[in-house]
């Protein structure tokens, strides 16, 4: 059911409604399909999501399938190139070629909608935790943005690494969907609920930048009827529906993430990116010094990696 053919390089793919039945509770059959297929293919080491791409203009038809096999395996892969043949335009037209155009200008994105991820000491961006060298907990991108500018998609490429740290820890939260199903659908059916987790407003100097936002953890796309997550680890300016299943099913995760199942570690160095389906990921914090002043540049998409 959940089987994918290779065909003149390209995947055929289940229907969005197949698909759907999987995270369906009811559906305990096609959960178990979707489930096995899923953990027969997942990798066993960060090493494994590793493609080497000559021209992030123009991926090779070989290069683009593998990207896509690590894709379809883990929703993630990292990619790596010549850091001399790397600008934003090559960036951004890397992500075209996956299907990602709908970018998300948010407040600290360029003219481009790419956002530059450095230490920023200064301005409104010193405010965000990514524009600092500050640890990051585990999250999603964009959480606490509106169902109309959910993040599906995400690249990461670093054009200059730190001189220690910035490590970033990764994992598909297909794989965490499993894990919380397996041991209790209650967990499940708590973080789907609408009000399950809500972000308050983002205010400053009294001036509202965003509205309160509320919905679910885990929910599924109408369109590809695949699983999207929403969550943050921070502790404060979150409110967790008061329900004790909801309660439970937030601690769980947290004790999942302390641990080193299924999560992969890896410091991209100057011409490797990550390109993900918006998997759940954190980062250490890390020190600059002359010569190795941490770079990143981000894009985030309301597009899912095409043909994933």
């Amino acid at each position: 059911m959940f089987a994918e053919a290779t065909v003149a390089g390209r995947k055929s793919h289940v229907s969005p409604a197949s698909a759907m039945a999987a995270f369906d509770l009811g559906q305990p059959e096609a959960y178990r399909a979707w489930r096995e297929h899923k953990l027969a293919r997942y990798p066993s080491a960060a090493t494994e999501l590793i493609v080497e791409v000559q021209n992030l203009m123009a991926p090779t038809a070989a290069e683009h399938a593998a990207l896509l096999d690590c894709l379809s395996r883990a929703n993630m892969v990292i990619y790596r190139t010549d850091p001399e043949r790397t600008a934003r335009d090559a960036v951004r037209a890397f992500g075209e070629h996956f299907g990602l155009r709908r970018l998300d200008n948010h407040l600290c994105a360029e003219e481009d909608g790419i956002s530059e991820l450095r230490v920023n000491e200064g301005g409104p961006q010193a405010e965000y935790i990514p524009y600092t060298d500050r640890p990051i907990n585990w999250h999603t991108d964009g959480y606490y943005n509106p169902p109309e500018r959910r993040i599906a998609a995400m690249l990461l490429h670093c054009i200059s690494d730190a001189a220690d740290g910035g490590e970033n820890a990764l994992i598909d939260h297909e794989l965490l969907y499993i894990r919380l199903r397996d041991e209790n659908p209650d967990f499940i059916a708590a973080l789907m609920h609408p009000q399950a987790m809500t972000i308050p407003p983002n205010v400053e100097n009294g001036v509202e930048l965003r509205p309160c936002q509320t919905g679910p953890v885990f929910s599924v796309d109408s369109g590809s009827g695949r699983l999207h997550m929403r969550y943050t680890a921070r502790a404060r300016n979150i409110e967790w529906r008061d329900d004790p299943m909801t309660r439970a099913a937030v601690t769980r995760i947290g004790e999942l993430l302390a641990g080193d199942a299924g999560i992969f570690h890896y410091r991209l160095r100057p011409g490797e990116g990550l390109l993900c389906n918006n998997v759940l990921h954190n980062r250490t914090g890390f020190r600059d010094a002359a010569g190795h002043n941490r770079l990143i540049l981000r894009a985030r998409y309301f597009d899912r990696v095409a043909h994933t």
